[in-house]
């Protein structure tokens, strides 16, 4: 069985630490070789399902892709404290996804409140928000 198989196999039957050591020994952001860089985001994927948040977290800090993906974990799971969390520590990529997750969710005042805290000169974030309208206020 080759090596890709036998990650597959793990990762069906839940053990983690078998299909993310396979993976990872294969994987290589941004290399010359797709199969290399399609197991980083494997790699990635399986750091994020397996709820490895602390190892995400610090490859994130140089690394795109783990950022994207923890980013997308923690929207998943409607954790807006360590989105908000990380948009302030500088991650512009989480206060996008904390937008579009306020405003998804009919809090869009919540969402431009956040812009406000957080990135206000910041102009993507302003769009993100401006594209979900402000409730009306029922006055004519």
């Amino acid at each position: 069985m080759e090596w890709f198989e036998e990650a597959q196999a793990a990762e069906q039957r839940g053990d983690w630490d078998a299909a993310i050591a396979l993976v990872s020994a294969h994987a290589e952001c941004y290399s010359t070789d797709p199969s290399r860089h399609d197991s980083h985001l494997w790699h990635m994927d399986l750091l994020a399902r397996a709820e490895r948040f602390p190892e995400l977290t610090e490859r994130a800090l140089t690394d795109v892709h783990a950022r994207r993906r923890l980013n997308t974990s923690l929207r998943e799971r409607g954790m807006e404290a360590a989105l908000r969390n990380r948009a302030e520590d500088g991650d512009r990529g989480a206060l996008y996804v904390l937008v579009r997750l306020l405003c998804e969710t009919s809090r869009p005042e919540e969402a431009r409140r956040a812009v406000q805290d957080v990135g206000p000169d910041d102009q993507y974030a302003h769009q993100i928000a401006a594209r979900f309208p402000a409730p009306s206020s029922g006055s004519q």
